[in-house]
């Protein structure tokens, strides 16, 4: 039983009671840390919490598949491909049929086009630092896809019935709960990373975005924590 939320994902696993298969399987996976399970139980309940990064999956997921094709290719940012040389019909639809295992699509009309690169650039934008600290939003955008932002600003509305400033908000938090979870800086560092001008502001979007401030989100990850270490 597989239950993904947010950047974490909890699996269950059942183990068949075959004590002298679920021992090793157990004190294998955990190492050196030993665990008291009651072997005369039928069946074993195990719940783990794994960590993960999206864009490290997908590009991993992509090169895979590419490399399957035998094509020559370069991965511009997040979701753009370059091929050496153009593809034909027949490959084009083979890596369509080989993406969609994964629920990967290739972007065909002009203005989906834009506004998953408009998507990604942000995405860029927000987890390198020094990127949203040297310009504005608006600069960035428009500089790094050509356009104008009054132009990218509209077909983003358009198609996504929020604006460019929402989204930008809603990444910036998910990297803050990135950052939260990671537990290495305080909150007024985390602040500082993503660029707000003191955690209140942070705080602010913060809550508005989860329904709770990052010290309590931060709280309750601690303590999940310790916990799972119990």
């Amino acid at each position: 039983m597989l239950k993904k939320n947010s950047n974490e994902i909890r699996i269950a696993l059942i183990q068949l009671p075959d004590r002298d298969v679920a021992r090793p399987f157990y004190l294998s996976l955990f190492e050196n840390r030993l665990y008291n399970f009651d072997f005369s139980t039928p069946y074993y309940l195990m719940k783990l919490y794994l960590k993960y990064d999206i864009n490290i999956i997908f590009r991993k997921t992509l090169e895979e598949q590419l490399g399957k094709l035998g094509v020559d290719y370069s991965i511009n940012g997040l979701g753009e491909v370059e091929f050496n040389e153009p593809l034909n019909v027949e490959t084009i639809k083979e890596l369509t049929s080989l993406l969609s295992i994964y629920g990967i699509e290739i972007i065909n009309d002009h203005k989906s086009e834009i506004v998953q690169r408009i998507k990604d650039s942000i995405t860029e934008m927000i987890a390198n630092s020094s990127i949203e600290k040297q310009h504005k939003t608006s600069t960035y955008l428009s500089e790094k896809l050509a356009y104008s932002y009054a132009y990218l600003s509209s077909i983003f509305s358009e198609s996504t019935y929020t604006s460019i400033e929402s989204f930008v908000i809603l990444k910036r938090v998910d990297r803050a709960k990135a950052l939260i979870l990671e537990d290495r800086l305080t909150l007024t560092e985390v602040a500082y990373t993503l660029g707000y001008s003191s955690v209140a502001h942070l705080s602010g979007q913060f809550k508005k975005t989860t329904g709770l401030t990052p010290t309590v989100f931060r709280h309750i990850i601690r303590e999940r924590n310790k916990s799972l270490k119990n």
